[in-house]
């Protein structure tokens, strides 16, 4: 099945997805699936960085996996490119827990007679997300040292413009 529109599931909701680890009979949830984003941690864990940058949510909002990822490998590229890998150091601090979950569509002929309306539509799972539910809550952390401040602040702009929330840049000394 494709993807939906972002639009679907950018509000904010808590569904009882319960996942039991001692009796998995009882999990609403079978399954959850995986998140695209696999690596948290990019560069040099040991640079000598003299500033941090934090990229800050200014809204409550839902990211989905593959969106935090498309963000992650822009600005991973565009730091690799411009600095090196040994100039920076970037993490993402936050992890997607969230269970997005999907009722089929059918379309077509006899469509009516397949699709059961909303009856028992809880909804498979489809995909994983990243809830913020505070403002001022920090997605990303980057350090760098002095001189390269401005490539991090573009590459946390590029990051930026790949997620559904507006964002602010935190620059601590």
């Amino acid at each position: 099945m494709a993807l939906r529109p972002g639009r679907t599931v950018r509000k904010l909701e808590r569904p009882y997805t319960r996942v039991s680890q001692k009796n998995p009979r009882k999990s609403y949830v079978v399954g959850v699936p995986m998140p695209k984003i696999h690596q948290f941690r990019m560069g040099n864990p040991n640079v000598d960085a003299s500033i941090t940058l934090y990229l800050l949510a200014k809204d409550l909002a839902q990211i989905r996996h593959n969106a935090l990822e498309a963000a992650r490998v822009v600005a991973h590229k565009f730091l690799e490119k411009k600095i090196g890998s040994q100039n920076y150091y970037m993490v993402i601090l936050r992890y997607p827990h969230h269970v997005i979950r999907e009722k089929p569509i059918a379309t077509g002929a006899g469509a009516d007679r397949y699709s059961q309306g909303m009856r028992l539509a809880f909804g498979k799972p489809a995909g994983v997300a990243l809830q913020i539910r505070k403002e001022g809550t920090p997605i990303v952390m980057i350090k760098t040292k002095k001189e390269y401040v401005e490539i991090a602040k573009q590459a946390l702009k590029k990051f930026r413009y790949k997620i559904p929330v507006r964002c602010s840049i935190e620059i601590v000394e």
